[in-house]
């Protein structure tokens, strides 16, 4: 880039490209677990809700107390670590030698300021999701007709909460970008939270003495679980395209094309973070595409000994890695500091400079303006989202056309009617 595009402000800087590091390890791991937190409060409250509560009610309505009362515990046990995990990211943050300062922390709640209130919001309504499923960890109140309205409401403070990390913290100039960008925010967090901590729920009631009653027959377990992997499934791909949809944008927001995945630090992070999730989705579509149809064959068949080996061998352990996986890319987040494109823009400007960069200075790099979107900006936006919607949906509906097809070839074939007895005389 010829010197004469650098901005009048900006010092000759030297040909050492400027330096991106990854960050501190620990302040990572102090942000992931306030993600897993979160998220995994939203996603087990989603899950009985929206999956395990109504596909228990149509094939095994005893065992709806058991199921809601294991996943409201956990949900409410992660919902509360929710709140140190968080104190603990501010406290990191408002230490000034590196350490941490909870009296700080504390005292920044609902201090007057913008960042203030949202980190009181976000710790509040932390606390107010686990007192709303607390009642349900009690099987007869579990049992009972309030079921819904406290996961419901559970389910709604917990997505707050996880909305706060990402509200305005200052009046924008621009609301209609702005409001834009925090919708897409919520789609990527929402989504991720109901699909990851719906993973981890299930896992939660696959492994032995998961919340099925002892007592329950084989024909209603074999139910409950084609029913339930089959609304899961459903829910998750939702999940799958809003997390795409809202990842496209992020990526066209911050990434100037394919290469500056590979040439600057944000990029190799994101590009680290893209596998990990393709090999998610790979996990996902053996579910929908394998595990799923071959529940419902056996189902059909009557054949419980096979139908073990897959729930209690096959599923979880699938369910498991997918699971670890969701975790490594909560982990890998944290460190996308910046974006692709200003690195890769400051690095040309310290290229093409003659001298070297004070500490000041570095910490004080110039950064390009925002992406304006165009006419084919929203062309290509729009058909990306058809697109996404069409391959969700169409994928959707094979896997219950292979269901269906493995059920109608594994269901035993009627007995002929036996013909009547003549009478002799």
């Amino acid at each position: 880039m010829p010197l004469t595009l650098v901005p009048p402000a900006l010092p000759q800087f030297a040909a050492a490209a400027p330096s991106t590091p990854l960050g501190p390890f620990a302040d990572s791991a102090v942000t992931w677990t306030a993600w897993v937190t979160l998220m995994g409060f939203v996603g087990l409250s989603a899950l009985a809700l929206l999956a395990v509560g109504p596909a228990a009610a149509r094939t095994a309505p005893g065992a709806i107390p058991a199921l809601t009362a294991r996943l409201a515990r956990a949900a409410v046990v992660v919902g509360l670590l929710a709140v140190p995990a968080v104190l603990t990211d501010l406290a990191h943050g408002a230490a000034k030698s590196g350490g941490y300062d909870y009296a700080a922390a504390w005292g920044s709640l609902y201090d007057g300021s913008n960042d203030g209130r949202l980190s009181g919001l976000e710790v509040t309504f932390s606390l107010l999701g686990a007192a709303l499923l607390a009642p349900l960890t009690v099987r007869r109140i579990a049992a009972g007709r309030g079921r819904g309205t406290l996961l419901g409401a559970g389910l709604a403070a917990g997505a707050i909460a996880l909305g706060t990390t990402k509200f305005p913290d200052k009046a924008p100039d621009d609301w209609g970008r702005t409001v834009f960008n925090t919708l897409m925010w919520l789609l990527h967090l929402i989504g991720g939270g109901v699909w990851l901590g719906g993973l981890a729920g299930l896992l939660l009631i696959a492994l032995p003495g998961g919340g099925l009653p002892s007592g329950l027959g084989a024909a209603e377990r074999t139910a409950f679980w084609s029913a339930t992997v089959r609304r899961f499934s459903a829910w998750a791909m939702g999940c799958v395209a809003a997390i795409t949809l809202s990842g496209l944008f992020l990526y066209w927001e911050h990434v100037d094309g394919p290469t500056q995945l590979v040439t600057t630090m944000y990029g190799r992070v994101l590009g680290v973070k893209i596998l990990i999730f393709g090999a998610l989705l790979l996990l996902g579509m053996f579910n929908q595409f394998r595990l799923h149809p071959r529940i419902e064959a056996l189902r059909a068949a009557g054949d419980q000994r096979p139908l073990a080996t897959v729930l209690l061998r096959t599923f979880p352990a699938v369910v498991g890695v997918e699971v670890l996986l969701a975790l490594a890319v909560l982990f890998v987040a944290p460190f996308l500091h910046g974006s692709a494109r200003n690195q890769a823009y400051q690095a040309d400007l310290a290229k093409h400079a003659a001298t070297s960069p004070t500490a000041g200075e570095a910490e004080q790099l110039p950064k390009l303006a925002a992406k304006q979107p165009t006419a084919s900006t929203w062309v290509w936006g729009t058909t990306e989202t058809i697109a996404v919607i069409a391959l969700m949906v169409g994928g959707y509906r094979v896997s219950g056309t292979l269901a269906a097809r493995r059920t109608s070839a594994a269901a035993p074939a009627p007995k002929p009617a036996s013909e009547p007895v003549r009478d002799a005389g």
